[in-house]
């Protein structure tokens, strides 16, 4: 009987010539099309943070936003994660070429660089523009309810903070009189220290005071910018609430912002304007929910010569559309009941189903997809430049995704980008 002949297999054989990371890497996959991406940008703006000329040299920006960047793309936030995959993952080992950064140094870069990540969702638009991904004919407005970077369990009632108030307020005033009262025993207690310093006890207590004095509210104590919200199908959660704009074409996100507000309203008129600061277009239909209707944003929307779709109240599961009205417009109706009527067109009823595809699939994508269902950091600012880099990824992966990617980014520049800094 005929042995089989198996493929040579030797763990210790040796390699002529060193392998090249390129040769790991597939030159149209992810990695290669960020890696083209980064090298083709600026970073100004990040190496303008590294003005210390002491100390030792850092990684360079390059490598960092790359390897950052990979790792939002792939849902590998955690720089802990980030650190293992840098041993053991092709993709992150090709883009840091081998380096190994470790977890302390890449939280610290994001730390770092908050400001500049809304360059580099600007960045990111800018080329799916380019790419002829964003035609900004019809743009559809919503909102979603994301967990904060805070546990629930380190959270207290108003009621619930003002009774803890009092009783660290009394501990704090006993532990300050028995200070007063031992001297001697201090002088024991902290050797050749000044003697002036807050024992330990003292100051865990008088850091609790001040933080639940600060808050004084239905909040997080380990986040207290966020705020409590509901959102399906988590119910209740300490989080924010993220807004985008998107466009229809391919759903690249064209503006975006993010608040701390329970409802939608607010957002409204800053998102309409950013998409004009961040295109340099007025789009030409808005599609929004129930959530954005008031006599403001609807007077916004008419000033900007904006044709707006948004409905007026919520509809109920299987309810039956309104019957169109006929004859004339009556005189005296409030935008609300112009806009209601609007909705009851034919055409008007084609516009606002619309909505719907256009901009709820991309918060799928980004928490279902992606894995994006909890910021890292914490605090208002950071959170928004985290949300900043999720909403630039998303763009980034519509581009690889839509095969015109070559048109604007690659090894040979085909596109002629002139360099310039992130967010220019």
């Amino acid at each position: 009987m005929r042995t089989k002949t198996f493929r040579p297999y030797d763990q210790d054989s040796l390699l002529l010539m060193p392998p090249s990371l390129h040769d790991w890497v597939d030159p149209d996959g992810l990695p290669a099309f960020l890696s083209d991406l980064v090298d083709e940008l600026d970073l100004a703006p990040f190496l303008a943070a590294h003005d210390e000329p002491r100390g030792m040299p850092p990684y360079h920006p390059r490598l960092m936003l790359k390897v950052l960047l990979y790792g939002y793309a792939t849902g590998v936030r955690s720089s802990r994660r980030i650190e293992e995959r840098l041993g053991a993952d092709v993709g992150f080992m090709f883009l840091a070429g081998q380096a190994r950064p470790d977890h302390k140094t890449i939280a610290e870069f994001r730390r770092r660089h908050l400001a500049a990540f809304e360059g580099v969702f600007l960045e990111a638009l800018r080329l799916c523009r380019a790419a002829g991904l964003a035609k900004l004919g019809r743009v559809a407005i919503d909102g979603t309810k994301l967990k904060a970077n805070a546990s629930r369990h380190k959270a207290m009632s108003y009621a619930r903070m003002t009774e803890r108030e009092a009783q660290l307020a009394a501990e704090v005033r006993a532990i300050l009189d028995e200070a007063e009262a031992v001297d001697q025993a201090e002088d024991a207690r902290y050797g050749d220290a000044r003697g002036d310093e807050l024992p330990e006890e003292l100051r865990r207590r008088e850091t609790r005071l001040t933080r639940i004095r600060e808050a004084k509210a239905q909040r997080n104590v380990t986040d207290p910018e966020s705020r409590i919200m509901l959102s399906k199908p988590d119910g209740w959660i300490y989080g924010y609430n993220p807004q985008i704009a998107v466009d229809a074409g391919h759903q690249v996100i064209v503006a975006t912002s993010l608040s701390a507000d329970t409802t939608d309203t607010a957002a409204l008129p800053a998102l309409v304007d950013q998409i004009e600061t961040n295109t340099g277009r007025r789009p030409g239909r808005i599609l929004a929910d129930a959530g954005y209707a008031s006599d403001d944003n609807l007077a916004h929307l008419d000033e900007r010569g904006i044709d707006a779709y948004v409905a007026t109240r919520r509809d109920r599961h299987g309810a039956t559309a309104p019957t169109a009205p006929r004859g004339r417009i009556p005189a005296g109706l409030t935008r609300r009941e112009r806009m209601a009527r609007k909705l009851t067109t034919k055409r008007g009823r084609a516009e606002y189903a619309r909505r719907k595809a256009i901009v709820e699939p991309v918060f799928g994508q980004t928490k279902e997809a992606s894995g994006f269902r909890r910021f890292h950091l914490r605090g208002r600012v950071k959170v928004t430049a985290e949300w900043h880099l999720v909403c630039a990824i998303h763009n980034l992966a519509k581009l690889f995704r839509s095969g015109r990617a070559g048109r604007v980014v690659g090894p040979t520049r085909a596109a002629g980008l002139a360099r310039r800094p992130v967010g220019a």
